[in-house]
This record gives structure tokens, sequence and C-alpha cells, in this order.
């Protein structure tokens, strides 16, 4: 219904724009402005959106009515069709009087970052269920900007006021399906959300799962590959991966690790996207470890750890515990960076996602970690016991063996949840058995 309005051409040529000023969040300082905007260019990038100039202003205040003073949009506007830009995008949030304001004095199409990551969001959902939250997302953008996109509409009053032109009419319209729409695909999504919980109860305590979860672009992927030994999707751009992705860390553990590759975070995301992807990011809020991925080669590393931390706690998980991985070692070309956060957070792993050893070590790690959180249990199991000896085979991690002329003892590691289902409670050996001494 509102494509055409909100839909970025991918032949359009954009130019950046953005300010510097003491009273706008992420934007206060010189270095924070372009931090920021490189990310923003980074993301037109991934849209295929080619790039013409940047654009800065430094301003105490915000201007209301158009982000930056009407002199300086209109210089930007002269620039801009100088070298073909026929799209400007602000890094800051606009609302709808704002793009109103700035098409009418520039004459260009406006749109800011957060239309901009709604629209990767929607090229790269792959699920139904991402597919549907992102629609929510873009409809509940949208619906407090109508005045601005709808610009081919008119907004001449009607009789004496209480009754609006055709333009309002419309928008009011718009307004009204837009909700109607929001409603229903709440609905759908609740009825997609139960088939998921459906099948996470098939999977619970059938596995113990690992959620790579951090910045995005800062190599989830690729770790995800390597120490999975797959091939899933892994590109240098931001948001390629959208729909958390299942696979086996380890098939050879009882029970199995799974690993999750999950949505990459990103800075000024505003609320109404992360609760977009809140159930796309259940699989990590239901996770046994979070696996925290920074890129150690990107001078605002630190930055991406405050923001992923920040979505943590918002998400009411940053209590879970967290193994950090400093990805791209391969990429940085500070040693003395290494050192310090070797220093700074010693029990982080740096790694290449490219180097055998490095993800060798670091899945051997994760997979310690998980038997280490199983309880050990002495068993002495007779022969004739035949199915008892192929339940500890087949569903526990077997340690050490000892044959005895009428039995077998067994030292194993095993979750509760499984232990409880072998019935072999009988067979297990007090601390103080004199039988102990055969296992060792």
């Amino acid at each position: 219904m509102f494509d055409s309005e909100f839909h970025i051409s991918p032949e359009a040529k954009a130019g950046l724009i953005s300010m510097v000023c003491p009273n706008l969040a992420e934007h206060e300082t010189t270095f924070k402005t372009e931090r920021s905007l490189h990310e923003l260019d980074e993301l037109l990038r991934t849209l295929g959106i080619e790039r013409g100039s940047k654009y800065i202003q430094n301003r105490k205040n915000v201007d209301a009515g158009s982000i930056l003073g009407k002199g300086k949009l209109e210089e930007i506007a002269a620039s801009a069709k100088k070298e073909g830009v026929s799209l400007l995008v602000f890094d800051i949030e606009l609302t709808a009087s704002q793009i109103r304001n700035i098409k009418k004095i520039t004459g260009l199409s406006v749109v800011d970052r957060v239309h901009i990551i709604l629209e990767i969001f929607a090229h790269h959902a792959q699920t139904n269920e991402s597919k549907v939250q992102i629609e929510i997302a873009r409809l509940q953008y949208v619906l407090p900007r109508l005045a601005g996109f709808w610009t081919h509409l008119g907004r001449q009053r009607g009789g004496i006021g209480v009754k609006g032109g055709e333009g309002e009419q419309q928008i009011e319209l718009d307004r009204r399906i837009i909700r109607s729409r929001i409603e229903f695909l709440r609905k759908e999504l609740k009825t997609v959300e139960k088939s998921r919980v459906e099948q996470r109860k098939k999977r619970q305590n059938k596995a113990v799962t690992a959620a790579l979860v951090g910045y995005t672009n800062a190599g989830k992927s690729s770790l995800m590959n390597r120490l999975c030994r797959v091939d899933i999707l892994e590109e240098n751009k931001l948001f390629a991966t959208l729909d958390s992705t299942f696979r086996t860390l380890n098939p050879d553990t009882h029970p199995p690790m799974i690993l999750i590759d999950t949505v990459g975070f990103i800075s000024n995301l505003p609320s109404t996207l992360i609760d977009g992807f809140k159930t796309t990011l259940e699989s990590a809020m239901e996770a046994d470890l979070l696996i925290l991925v920074c890129d150690i080669s990107d001078l605002n590393f630190e930055n991406h750890l405050k923001v992923t931390y920040d979505v943590l706690r918002e998400l009411k998980i940053e209590e879970k515990e967290i193994l950090i991985v400093f990805n791209k070692l391969d990429l940085l070309d500070d040693p003395l960076r290494a050192k310090i956060i070797k220093r700074t957070h010693p029990n982080s792993f740096l790694v290449s996602s490219f180097n055998p050893h490095d993800i060798d070590f670091l899945r051997k790690h994760i997979i310690n970690y998980f038997l280490e959180k199983q309880d050990i249990y002495d068993l002495y199991v007779p022969y004739e016991h035949g199915h008892i000896h192929s339940s500890i085979i087949s569903k526990t991690n077997v340690m050490t063996t000892n044959n005895h002329e009428a039995g077998i003892y067994y030292k194993i590691r095993v979750p509760d949840f499984i232990f409880s289902t072998l019935g072999i409670k009988e067979f297990v050996l007090a601390p103080d058995d004199p039988r102990l001494d055969k296992l060792k």
C-alpha cells in the first residue's frame, strides 16, 4: 500500500547528511558524528546504493522544523543536484513535519537512518516470521510520518475547518488501514510464535545451545561456518544475517551442542525495531551460553561492545554467562591493542575465523564448557543389563571404562535431564564404594 512511497530505488544516488550538536545523542562530537556517518555509508552500500558527497553542519541546537537551517539545506541541495544526487539520507531520525519541510526546501527525496535499516531488513528477511516482524516495524515507522511521505496529497482545508480536505481525509483513511494491518499482522505473528514454541518444546532437553550475538558485521557467520564446518551466508555487509540459524557444533557429545547465529545489533536502533526482533532473538534469550563476537580490527570496537551490552540489557539477558570473542585478528594492524584487550578482558578469546588453530582452540573451549557443566557419575553395570550398556554408550559422555569379569565400570558425564530418563540410578557407585578402585 505504501511501498511506492516508502521503497528506495536501487538506482538512486544518495547524499549523506549529519550534524555535530552537543544536544544530540551520538552526535555530540565530530568523532561520534563521523563514526555514525561511516556506518550509514556502509548501510547504503549494503543496499547497493551509490553514495555521493557527505554533508556535516556544526550547530548548537537542532532546528525543530528541518534539522539544519534553511540556508544550509539550500546549499546542500544545489551541490547535490550538480552531482546527480536524487536522495538525501539523514543520519538522524526524522519526524513527518521535518521530512515534509526538508523536501519542500530541497526539492529532493528525503529518508533517514531508520528508513534505510528497515529497507535492508525487508531485503534480507527469509522466514515468514521475520517478514511479518519487519512489516510490522515498517508500518509502525510509517504511521506517524504519513504526512511526510504522502506529499502527493492535497493539504487544503475543507468547509470551515470541521472537516479536512481531500489530502487530510486520505491520510486519516490510510492511518486506519495501517492500524488494521498492524493488528492483523500481530495476530498472524502470534500464530507463528505458537508454532515456534511447539518446535522449541520438542527440542527442549534434547540439546544445549550457544548463541552468537554482537554488532552487525562482526563476523558471526564466518565463525559459525568454521566452528560448525558448514557453509552459511557470510558477507562483508551490515545485516547479512537476519534470521536465526541453527547448526550442530559437535554431534558426538550427549546431548548434541547447537550453535545459533543471530541478527546483529547496531547503534541508534529504535526500540520499535528491537521489539520487533525480540522473537527472532528469542533463541539467544533461551541459549545456555552467549558468545559475544566483536570485530577487534574496528576502531569503534569499544562502542560496539557497549551497544551489544545495551541491547542485551533491554532484552533482559545480560545476566547470562557470556564468552567474549574478539574476531578478525588477521585484520588488526595494531598489536598493542591486542595486548590491552587481553588485560582488560582476561577471559576473552582473540581469533581470526580464517586461522584453523584459533578455531580449533575456541571450539574445544566451548565443548569443554558444556561438558564441565554436566554431572559426573561412577557406575558398575553387570553384563546381563545389555540395554543399560547401550543407553550409557549412546546417551552419555563416557570418560573411562574398565571391563571386569562380571560387568563394566564406567565414569560418565551427563546432564540431570538426561540422567533421570536412563534408569541407571541403581548402578551408581557411592563415593566410598571400594569398587571405585577399579576405575583408577
